[in-house]
C-alpha cells in the first residue's frame, strides 16, 4: 500500500519500508510519529479513503541537508558577499501505511464516558 503525504511544504509518495528526508520535525531518534496530512492513499491502481489510512514514520535521526553557498555581487562596485546555508532536516523510516483501528479507540472511549455517567 502506498500513500502521498503532505509535510514540510512538499509531498512524498510512501510506502511501508521507504526512507525519507523531510524538513525538521519535533523528537528524537527512534521516536514514532504520525503524520497526518495524506493526500491520497491506495494499493496498486484501487485507491482507498484517506480518512481511514494512517501513516507511522520511525525517526532515523535529525541531521542538516547539503551546503547550498549564496553569493551576491553587484557588477563595478566591487562590492561580493558569499553565505552558506544547511537546512535543518529529519530522516524518517516508513514503518506503517495502513488502516486506522478506529473501532478499539471507539471501544476504549464508550467505557470513559458511562464511569462519567456514573460519577455524576
Amino acid at each position: 500500500m502506498f500513500a502521498i503525504v503532505r509535510t514540510g511544504g512538499k509531498q512524498y509518495r510512501v510506502a511501508e519500508g521507504d526512507k525519507i528526508a523531510v524538513e525538521k520535525l519535533a523528537g528524537e531518534a527512534g521516536d514514532t510519529i504520525t503524520l497526518g496530512d495524506i493526500l491520497l492513499a491506495g494499493e496498486g491502481d484501487k485507491l482507498e479513503d484517506v480518512s481511514k489510512v494512517v501513516v507511522s514514520a520511525e525517526i532515523i535521526a535529525q541531521a542538516k541537508s547539503e551546503k547550498v553557498i549564496v553569493f551576491k555581487k553587484r557588477r563595478r562596485h566591487n562590492y561580493r558577499r558569499r553565505n552558506g546555508h544547511r537546512q535543518q532536516m529529519t530522516l524518517l523510516r516508513i514503518t506503517s501505511v495502513g488502516a486506522a483501528k478506529k473501532a478499539a479507540k471507539k471501544a476504549d472511549a464508550a467505557p470513559k464516558a458511562e464511569k462519567a455517567e456514573d460519577a455524576a
